[in-house]
């Protein structure tokens, strides 16, 4: 249910004026009236004692949701460049090898076995002791 809106005259120092103007479109406001209507609420929410197991969690879940956004959407730039470079790698090394895919398959199951032992943590060195055959 939408809360119907009265129109109410304020009066602003051209700072206050200065900084609502320079900070709506910041904050994704489409008009200053939304921002200034966020201010009044947020600061209400701070100032209300009573209010702030209610209004603090959603304030902090708003803020972590956009930042965890974006460090998402930046994680999976990173990650699809990451795997373009690695297929490009995996391409270019299968021409050069001449490696039958029982060999590759037995490979594969090694390594998922490597990865789940060391957390992830894979070194080359690993790999060039284990393919030396100092380690199996």
């Amino acid at each position: 249910m939408k809360e119907e809106k009265k129109r109410h005259t304020i009066w602003l120092t051209d700072q206050a004026w200065d900084n609502v103007e320079s900070h709506y479109q910041k904050d994704n406001c489409s008009t200053k009236n939304e921002y200034i209507e966020k201010a009044v609420q947020f600061y209400s929410g701070y100032l209300d004692a009573e209010r702030a197991d209610e209004y603090l969690p959603r304030v902090l879940a708003e803020v972590l949701e956009g930042k965890l956004g974006a460090f998402g959407k930046r994680m999976g730039h990173l990650l699809f460049k990451l795997s373009v470079e690695q297929d490009m790698m995996a391409n270019l090394l299968a021409s050069a090898l001449d490696v039958d895919l029982d060999t590759l398959q037995k490979l594969q199951s090694r390594c998922v076995q490597n990865v789940k032992k060391v957390n992830g943590e894979v070194t080359f060195q690993d790999a060039l002791v284990f393919q030396k055959g100092a380690d199996a």
